[in-house]
């Protein structure tokens, strides 16, 4: 659930320590065509500064009064709301639909210590569940080992019980792909446009050149390197293209030792025999290897670039999302 622009728990926890009364509120359910997803946020001070969002404006306005009104009592909420169909349609919705929002005022219905605990979290990339009881309240934080399929599928919600409301925070998605090719210029579009930040390794600086790829960040480093300053962990998808041993082996190698959840290496059945048996005479067992997906991508038939950077992608999505 992290905010695109603004890391929003960590926005109300300076907000706090300046003197600004804080609320944090919190899409936990939906239903129908929602303006919102499940875990999106509003942070809003007493004197009505707000930053997030968790309608699209429909219905913020009623928020902002109950989180003023929160911060005066000092006690929690849990609001519903219904958005008609024209006011769906004004924020770029087929149809209406409700949502329901959790209102904690920072410093009472959220400790202090818990959300520095959670901001922590989140600066330091570790995996963490916000969970809080939505009679009751008493949130904590939780590992990701509690919750396996909603991190897995960035899922956050509230539990078969009714009452038990899970906001996932994983660290943002990453993709580091090996060989500014011809390939890498479509699998960064199809990457950024489905969450991941994406990384090109390349030495070759003909190759990763801004000119053939726009605004992305390219490393001019060896990848064994690059990889050692990345550091793939288990949010991040790897992906070889060069098609040359000197330089997919050594990143082969270096992920291979890593969390990355996704290995994937372009070149033949034949080739990868090759690749694998470099693999085995440099140490490697089978199970290492078998981490590895070559030929990269699904079996679609695709030819063309374009074509195989939507394999891939789908390769990656269903390793992410799938339960192994």
């Amino acid at each position: 659930m992290t905010d695109i622009i603004t890391d929003l728990p960590a926005l109300a926890l300076d907000w706090h320590r300046a003197g600004r009364g804080v609320a944090i509120a919190t899409v936990v359910q939906t239903w129908g065509s929602a303006p919102r997803a499940v875990g999106s946020q509003l942070v809003i001070t007493a004197d009505g500064a707000m930053e997030g969002s968790v309608s699209g404006g429909c219905v913020e306005g009623a928020v902002i009064t109950e989180a003023i009104d929160a911060l005066e009592d000092g006690k929690p909420r849990v609001l519903e709301f219904g958005v008609s169909d024209d006011e769906a349609f004004a924020v770029g919705l087929a149809c209406g639909g409700e949502i329901k929002v959790l209102v904690e005022p920072v410093g009472t219905a959220l400790p202090i210590a818990l959300l520095e605990e959670l901001v922590a979290a989140r600066a330091q990339k570790t995996p963490v569940a916000y969970v809080t009881d939505l009679v009751n309240g008493n949130p904590r934080l939780a590992p990701r080992d509690s919750y396996p399929d909603r991190f897995r599928l960035d899922r956050s919600g509230v539990e078969e019980d009714g009452r038990t409301f899970v906001a996932v925070h994983n660290p943002p998605l990453r993709m580091i792909i090996v060989g500014a090719v011809h390939i890498a210029q479509f699998l960064v579009v199809m990457a950024r446009a489905c969450g991941y930040a994406p990384t090109l390794i390349d030495p070759r600086a003909a190759f990763g050149s801004q000119d053939r790829f726009p605004g992305e960040t390219i490393l001019e480093d060896w990848p064994d390197e690059a990889m050692a300053t990345l550091k793939p962990d288990h949010r991040t998808a790897v992906v070889t293209l060069t098609h040359d041993p000197k330089l997919d082996d050594p990143a082969i190698q270096a992920v291979l030792a890593s969390e990355a959840f996704y290995l994937g290496c372009l070149g033949s059945k034949r080739t990868h025999a090759k690749r694998v048996a470099r693999l085995e005479e440099a140490g490697f067992d089978a199970a290492q290897i078998a981490r590895i997906h070559a030929p990269v991508g699904l079996d679609i038939g695709g030819r063309n670039p374009a074509e195989i950077a939507v394999s891939i992608m789908a390769e990656v999505t269903q390793s992410l999302r799938k339960a192994r």
